[in-house]
């Protein structure tokens, strides 16, 4: 506890590399956590005791502390967490803090709820309806709110109204309710198969108090929710608090629903979906011990989490985890970080375990936990390949005749087929024929991708869009501009010429808003449409018992790159998607629509070899030093001008210290090389996995001549992105 003329250390949440010194009022005291409010040059800003300065500062020279609020201080372990990340990825301590600190008005005490309360008093005139009213409280003590009361007693609100000037009824403050109510762990416990149960069983085993980390490996359909789901009741149990992370906000709503289920309530949202309020009730929920559970987003293991027991990443191998904005964290490190910090377990779960998590299973640090085979003995589906190059599709088509045959039989059976295509809008590029101009963005250095549905071009760099032109803006003919490749809306355009009878939906991250994303999920799952054209949205953690057939319309999509992780990433989307087929009592089948048959990806999702597929992708990551064998770290540098932007990288690879494990790449223009009008160069270093490559690269930086005017330098510490 700091006393009154006492200095300490202030983390301000903005872009500073370490807390400033400031004195505690009279009248006030903090300690370690405690959130404050600080004079930072001409404006108040939110900041957070650190602790006892490093240097000693005279009286005064420094400014007092504004404001402190009346919460509890920010655990311990999310204080160390603040620290470890931005020693880790080398992003200032203040941009980190702010990531916990995302709901300023959690800050304030909630308003109270008014209500409405009887006194006692019989008004003089008494009518049919105020009687309907007052009868409401026969029996009943407790107060109701006035919406409620309205509509409870199906009155007009100017009766309720009439009663409060009468005397009859009296307005009472009520605390605010929690956002939600805490879940019972025995609410509705789950009937779990024999390798469900041995599965929990090993879990349990594998937690001897502290710190625990375990990998639930099961193919698609296994049931790997009921299993961390009776995890996280025993941690419910224990008293403690749980989250549970996914990677697409569009999963939150229908674990709600499975969370309910199984807990009798609700747990708690937490994403960027949610209004300023609801963030506000849950995060101060979550600080006051009022808030158990948890489901949402990465940002929510910055949620300060008192009693902290559990964390639960499911679908862990998937790229969402990764934050790529100022600060360049991945969940799943973060996640094992900060329960390592709190003594709290962390539970994997995939169906495609990143190499990463695989590899540390294998070598013992995590507990394996497999399920091999679908829940309700439901078998996976077949998997066999179309060879494009012997049996494509006819020009100006994209469906290759067995797949459109197939999907025909899906139709004639009543049941339902899916068209994965990892594409959004209608095509990827438009050219004109007459002169040959593409149309590219004006500020990356992409193509505008046709969205028809819309009559837009856009970039999915920077967002710019603009109308789909009439003629060509280069040349000006007309009737000459051309769509090349396809994306989602062209292939349903061809669903539409070939299945004129069919239902179809398009499902992609554009196409409307989150809840009514959300509304045709459900209608898929009710049956409401026959065929279902989507990207990765659809991929993942959706039971859909009529869909018997998944068709992959470019299966070597994610394969065109030079991305080191582009095996791994192929492998992952293709058995995601594909066991979204027959996951009820139907038979499934998925068609992979190829032009490389032969890759090893392609071998293994047709034989059905995860296992040859890690092994192959493992030897391939040991032979390059690449993850998890090797570490690496991209340093973007950004400018107006290329060549000032290119100079500087060569001068900053030029000042980068002599370390004989480590290898240097670069600089060069990075694939996508300019973004929202700044040319991107890129330095990709490669290190043995024990080397300290945030030390290297932050001794790096502290020692080179620094960016200047317009240049930016990021770093990302294990790169999961290479674009």
């Amino acid at each position: 506890m700091f006393e009154p003329g006492s200095i300490v250390a202030v983390m301000v949440a903005v872009a500073v590399d370490a807390p400033y010194s400031y004195r505690v009022p009279e009248g006030m005291a903090v300690m370690r956590g405690s959130i404050v409010v600080v004079p930072l040059g001409p404006r108040p800003t939110l900041g957070v005791v650190w602790g006892a300065p490093k240097d000693n500062f005279a009286h005064n020279r420094l400014k007092d502390i504004a404001h402190r609020f009346d919460l509890p201080p920010l655990p311990e372990e999310l204080l160390k967490t603040v620290d470890w990340v931005a020693r880790y990825t080398l992003a200032q301590p203040g941009m980190v803090l702010r990531g916990a600190l995302r709901s300023r008005e959690a800050l304030d005490p909630p308003r109270p709820v008014i209500a409405l309360r009887r006194t006692g008093h019989v008004p003089e005139r008494l009518t049919a309806a105020r009687a309907r009213v007052l009868d409401m409280f026969e029996g009943e003590d407790r107060p109701w709110a006035r919406t409620a009361l309205v509509g409870a007693s199906g009155v007009s609100p100017s009766v309720v109204d009439g009663l409060v000037k009468a005397g009859a009824l009296e307005a009472v403050e009520l605390p605010a309710p929690p956002p939600v109510l805490a879940p019972e762990p025995d609410f509705a416990p789950a009937t779990l198969s024999d390798d469900q149960q041995t599965g929990l069983d090993a879990i349990r085993a594998h937690d001897k108090g502290g710190v625990s980390v375990a990998l639930i490996d099961g193919i698609t359909g296994s049931g790997k929710t009921e299993v961390f789901f009776e995890s996280v009741a025993d941690a419910l149990r224990a008293g403690k608090q749980v989250g549970i992370i996914l990677p697409e906000i569009a999963l939150t709503h229908t674990f709600l629903d499975r969370f309910e289920k199984r807990f009798g309530h609700r747990a708690a949202e937490w994403h960027s979906e949610m209004t300023p309020v609801q963030r506000a009730r849950v995060w101060r929920g979550v600080l006051l011990g009022e808030v158990r559970a948890v489901i949402g987003a990465r940002s929510a293991l910055f949620l300060p989490f008192r009693e902290l027991g559990l964390l639960v990443l499911d679908e862990e191998h998937d790229g969402a985890f990764k934050q790529a904005d100022r600060v360049n964290y991945h969940g799943r490190d973060m996640a094992v970080v900060r329960a390592s910090l709190a003594d709290a377990r962390v539970i994997l779960s995939s169906a495609t375990p990143s190499i990463e998590s695989r590899y540390n299973a294998d070598q013992g640090r995590y507990a394996h936990i497999r399920l091999e085979s679908r829940f309700a003995d439901a078998a996976l589906p077949d998997v066999s390949a179309i060879d494009m190059r012997e049996e494509g599709p006819e020009k100006g088509q994209w469906i290759a005749p067995r797949l459109a045959r197939a999907v025909f039989d899906a139709l004639d059976r009543g049941e339902q087929a899916l068209l994965f295509l990892n594409r959004r809008g209608y095509a990827p590029l438009t050219l004109c024929r007459a002169c040959g101009h593409q149309y590219q963005c004006p500020e990356c250095s992409t193509w505008l991708v046709e969205h028809r549905f819309r009559g837009v071009l856009m970039c999915h760099h920077c967002g710019h869009e603009e109308r789909a032109p009439e003629a060509c803006g280069a040349c000006g003919a007309t009737d000459s501009l051309v769509a090349v490749g396809p994306g989602i809306e062209r292939v349903a355009e061809e669903v539409a010429e070939r299945f004129p009878g069919a239902r179809a939906v398009v499902l992609s991250s554009d196409m409307g808003t989150m809840s009514q994303i959300r509304e045709r999920f459900s209608e898929i799952a009710r049956g409401d449409y026959d065929i279902i054209i989507g990207t990765q949205l659809v991929a993942k953690g959706h039971h859909f018992e009529k869909l018997s057939l998944v068709g992959v319309v470019d299966a070597d999509l994610g394969l065109a790159h030079g991305d080191p992780r582009a095996a791994e990433k192929t492998f992952q989307i293709l058995t995601q998607v594909t066991g979204r087929a027959g996951r009820a009592s139907r038979s499934g089948k998925a068609l992979l629509q190829t032009y490389h048959p032969e890759h090893a990806v392609m071998r293994a999702m047709i034989a059905g070899d995860r296992e040859g597929f890690y092994a192959h992708e493992l030897k391939v990551r040991k032979d390059g030093m690449l993850p998890p064998f090797g570490r690496l770290a991209a340093l973007i540098v950004s400018g107006n001008e290329h060549g000032e932007t290119m100079g500087y990288a060569r001068a900053l690879m030029a000042a980068a210290p002599l370390a004989a494990e480590v290898r240097r790449f670069g600089p060069a223009d990075a694939p996508v090389a300019m973004v929202r009008g700044r040319h991107r160069v890129r330095i990709l270093v490669q290190s043995p996995k024990g080397f300290d490559l945030s030390g290297y690269v932050r001794f790096w930086l502290e020692n080179a001549n620094p960016a200047r005017g317009n240049l930016r330098v990021q770093v990302d510490i294990d790169p999961v992105s290479f674009y």
